[in-house]
């Protein structure tokens, strides 16, 4: 059996433009630009955000007290006048048979615990003897949304009603859950429930958590067990210092990621943006070209999931080139991790421990010209070096070279020395020496 999430997830989200507001328009117009520019580089899931069960959803953040979307059992519906497809109690699946019929996967958000709105209503959980109102934690409740309240899973209902979840969830052809408010303050035993709730269900589903706000590598081993990534940090946005953070926090959790487990850096705030986000007014991200790329470059060395929150179709062409690049996006799908190798001052370098790859990183706010040897990289001297970014061939020296604008990076895929060939003999008249720098047989040929 294929392990799901055997290389770190890439998709689309729809928080960074849409907020809590998104459409199904909106929803079909990405998944059908993903389809036709981007799934064949890897980008496959379409993720719903936040609150798809608020009628009344706005811009610019979260409806308190909001009337849910709900079906008799108390759990979320798609709100029909934003998502016309799910009237009838359809849910999201004519959606997802959509996403699907383009050769992309499906995912959505959900939050934490049970909704209020069940708990008063004392809504039977469905599949099970027990109701709404067994469950409820009020105790342990969201600080940035009253949406829902938390879980006592001390009582059997609790398990009941995320299981009944998630095989609505499944029955719709969901392939992706972000479950969110599960990590910051961490609640051990709902990240249990809701991976049980996952485990059981009749179909494969990537879990994802959030957020990581103060997330502590002592839960490493908890959250390899019961998520397939979790997030690292709180909200990012197109700011450099929320890029600038990334670096000590994949730093430390570059060793607990490998196949199934993925630490999350968060979504990329690239490309058109803030329609009607959270966070800022319409516009084109705030990165530079050269933070951008420093991103992708971090977000790809260090193996994190690549979730794009834009506006795709109203993105420039630029944008796409950048999210499509495969030299670039190799080092996300490369087999072997990778970890920081070098730091001195705001000058940071990165390595996969392969020596197939190598990065390099100012920081600061400067220029700088780095000259490394590659043993302070941890490698030997390679063959070839390709610079990933202008996808060309560099002669290696001694050292690893490169100038570096403030806020920059570069990114390198290196090939070791090819073995000997067994000579051929020459024909009489003939010269022994090859000229052929295109050869097939190149160790370097992407």
């Amino acid at each position: 059996m294929t392990r799901l999430a055997a290389t770190p997830p890439m998709g689309w989200n729809s928080w960074d433009v849409y907020g809590t507001s998104v459409t199904e328009a909106e929803i079909r117009a990405n998944a059908a630009f993903i389809a036709e520019h981007m799934a064949g580089h890897g980008w496959e899931y379409v993720v719903v955000d936040i609150q798809w069960y608020d009628p009344a959803a706005r811009a610019g953040g979260y409806n308190l007290g909001t009337r849910l979307t709900l079906d008799e059992y108390g759990l979320p519906q798609p709100a029909p006048n934003r998502f016309p497809s799910s009237a009838g109690g359809a849910g999201f699946k004519p959606l997802a048979d959509y996403v699907h019929s383009l050769g992309l996967k499906f995912g959505v958000h959900i939050l934490r615990g049970v909704p209020r709105q069940a708990v008063a209503a004392n809504t039977p959980i469905k599949g099970s003897e027990y109701s709404a109102a067994q469950i409820p934690d009020r105790e342990r409740v969201s600080s940035w949304i009253d949406d829902n309240w938390g879980i006592d899973h001390s009582h059997p209902g609790g398990q009941a009603y995320y299981d009944a979840l998630v095989r609505q969830f499944a029955a719709w052809g969901v392939d992706y859950i972000k479950a969110d408010d599960m990590i910051a303050p961490y609640w051990e035993d709902e990240v249990e429930a809701f991976w049980h709730a996952v485990d059981r269900a009749d179909r494969d589903i990537v879990l994802s958590l959030s957020p990581g706000m103060s997330l502590s590598t002592e839960h490493a081993q908890h959250l390899q067990e019961h998520s397939h990534l979790w997030r690292i940090s709180a909200d990012l946005w197109d700011r450099w210092r929320d890029i600038d953070a990334q670096f000590d926090l994949l730093r430390d959790w570059a060793p607990f990621a490998g196949p199934g487990h993925w630490p999350d850096a968060d979504m990329l705030p690239l490309g058109r943006m803030g329609l009607r986000a959270e966070v800022g007014e319409p516009r084109q991200s705030l990165l530079t070209p050269d933070e951008q790329r420093t991103m992708l470059t971090l977000w790809c060395i260090a193996r994190s999931p690549l979730m794009v929150g834009a506006d795709l179709p109203g993105s420039s062409a630029e944008t796409i080139e950048l999210l499509t690049n495969p030299e670039v996006l190799s080092a996300q799908r490369h087999s072997a991790g990778a970890k920081e190798v070098w730091r001195e001052g705001r000058h940071v370098a990165w390595a996969s421990t392969d020596g197939a790859f190598a990065a390099v990183f100012n920081r600061g706010p400067e220029a700088a010209e780095l000259h490394l040897p590659w043993s302070a990289l941890g490698l030997n001297r390679p063959e070839r070096v390709r610079d990933c970014w202008y996808r060309s061939d560099i002669v290696p020296g001694d050292q690893l070279r490169a100038k570096l604008q403030p806020h920059s990076a570069a990114l390198f895929r290196l090939s070791l020395a090819a073995p000997a060939r067994p000579a051929r003999p020459c024909k009489r008249g003939t010269s022994s020496t090859g000229v052929n720098s295109a050869d097939s047989n190149s160790p370097w040929n992407l």
